[in-house]
């Protein structure tokens, strides 16, 4: 049996700022971005630039006031989601170009060189280049 997680829902406040701020600022790639009627909700999913194979992220706009209450706190604080990269130093650089607020800087780690990022909402990322 073959497995993987395909799908990571986040949840986000509105499906234009989120496309937005993933595409333009981390350079992800807009996969899909399609009106579900039935539900009145948009099926949009996003990946790393360069990515073909591997876990995508969902944004999932909530709708309910529980799920508004987890935008930008889906772990409590916690690094929630991981994004590799071949080269740290250009990435790091043009994120932070972008606008992208780091709140811990690069560091140098046993597994590599990490960084610690928030998105738009407030959740907490490690850009991570890991050594070979």
């Amino acid at each position: 049996m073959k497995r993987g997680i395909v799908h990571v829902a986040l949840v986000v406040r509105d499906y234009d700022e989120a496309i937005a701020f993933y595409t333009g600022k981390l350079g992800f790639t807009l996969i899909e971005d399609t009106y579900q009627p039935e539900q009145d909700k948009r099926w949009v999913v996003v990946a790393p630039a360069g990515s073909t194979t591997g876990t995508t992220l969902l944004l999932a706009r909530a709708t309910t006031p529980e799920q508004e209450r987890c935008i930008g706190n889906q772990t409590g604080g916690r690094v929630f989601l991981f994004l590799g990269t071949d080269d740290f130093r250009r990435d790091y650089d043009r994120m932070t170009a972008a606008g992208v607020r780091f709140v811990r800087p690069p560091s140098e780690a046993p597994f590599g060189r990490v960084a610690v990022f928030e998105d738009l909402y407030g959740n907490r990322w490690d850009l991570v280049e890991y050594s070979s």
